[in-house]
């Protein structure tokens, strides 16, 4: 007999463990051992933790804060970190960032900036800076990046107009971009769920009139519709009230794709075993929904909800680079787009389109992520 092809014991006995860790795994536990197969979804999933964590300690992470400008750095290109620097005894580690000589052109007065390697910056990690509270609560002077003397000019991806820092405004913006995703979204799915379920169990008449509503508020035109819900913000509103005002904008219209798929589910489970179990043992019928029906498609739900989040940060940006959503000085990637709105502005500082990379990196993770999600929600499709 071929040695090739020969089963050892072990072999069986190996299989038989894993045949039997199937079977006895709930289905939390499948989603899982089916998600991590994903690699790239799990990559995304890494990234989206890491752009919330950013959210979380942005005063920590950020070299400055969201409002410090300089007069003297307007419009400064970014500076590269140069990590060795050449001495008379050799090479020696030292991390640094070169200055910069303005020199002004005779006949147009433009300013230019010219490196000048003879002036450098020492840039470090952990250094101190400007105090923060963070969260409100502790009163710190740390920073993880920036200058390792405090009052040094150190912009890694330069300066706007005012001679503010672009990456940590867009360090900062990316705690009210990536929230307003998460609160927007958390609105819309109890929207959904709720008006989609009661759609979905009841039919009839109840049915008809959801559906309708749904049908009228996806056939109104987006950008309109926004426009004209935001212009009935009152521009004496203080920021945090526009903040929410603009979430809840966002998710009454975001409510209706979620409803439609809670209803599917709805009309195919109102007909399982233990849902008619339920309702002849008298459960009430709210009950029903929120505590049998709605666990039993909690996997669908999460995967959804994760690939609306994209939706919702797409649109918080589009409304404030329009000038119609969030306004300073409140910072979001939107809010800082608008410095980018003009080709002068492109063509002077091509570096202020970096919020719009941030965009790009936290939609495309969502995705991922969501496929990746929705792929593993149904652990038992091969």
């Amino acid at each position: 007999m071929n040695s090739a092809t020969t089963r050892r014991p072990a072999d069986d006995h190996a299989e038989a463990a894993a045949e039997t860790r199937i079977v006895v795994a709930n289905q939390w536990q499948l989603i899982w051992w089916k998600f991590r197969k994903h690699r790239l979804a799990m990559f995304a999933g890494l990234v989206t933790l890491l752009l919330y964590a950013v959210a979380l300690f942005a005063e920590f992470i950020a070299p400055y804060a969201a409002g410090t400008y300089s007069a003297t750095h307007t419009f400064l290109p970014p500076q590269n970190i140069q990590l060795f620097q050449q001495t008379d005894a050799g090479w020696r580690f030292y991390p640094h960032v070169y200055g910069h000589k303005v020199q002004v052109d005779p006949e147009s007065f433009k300013r230019t900036y010219v490196v000048d390697e003879e002036i450098t910056y020492p840039v470090g990690l952990f250094v101190r800076g400007e105090e923060y509270e963070l969260w409100g609560l502790f009163t710190l002077d740390l920073h993880l990046i920036g200058a390792a003397q405090y009052g040094d000019p150190v912009h890694l991806i330069g300066t706007d107009r005012l001679g503010r820092d672009v990456l940590s405004r867009a360090i900062y913006g990316t705690r009210v971009s990536m929230s307003v995703g998460l609160v927007g979204v958390g609105l819309s799915l109890v929207l959904g769920i709720i008006l989609g379920g009661i759609s979905g169990y009841y039919g009839g008449l109840i049915d008809n009139l959801i559906q309708r509503v749904i049908e009228i508020l996806r056939s109104l035109p987006t950008i309109p519709l926004w426009m004209g819900l935001s212009a009935a913000i009152p521009l004496t509103w203080p920021p945090v009230r526009v903040y929410f005002a603009i979430t809840v904008l966002l998710s009454l219209i975001g409510w209706t794709a979620l409803a439609r798929e809670v209803r599917g589910r709805f009309l195919s489970l109102k007909t399982e075993d233990f849902v008619i179990a339920a309702r002849l043992d008298g459960v009430r019928e709210l009950q029903i929904i929120l505590r049998h029906m709605v666990p039993s498609m909690t996997s669908h739900i999460i995967a959804s909800v994760t690939l609306a989040i994209p939706g919702m940060i797409l649109a918080e940006t589009a409304l404030s680079f329009l000038g119609i959503g969030l306004r300073p000085p409140v910072v979001s990637w939107g809010v800082l787009l608008q410095e980018a709105q003009n080709v002068r502005s492109i063509a002077t500082a091509p570096w202020l389109l970096f919020p719009g990379l941030a965009v790009v990196v936290s939609v495309l993770a969502m995705n991922f992520l969501g496929d990746g999600l929705r792929d593993a929600a149904d652990p038992y499709q091969t």
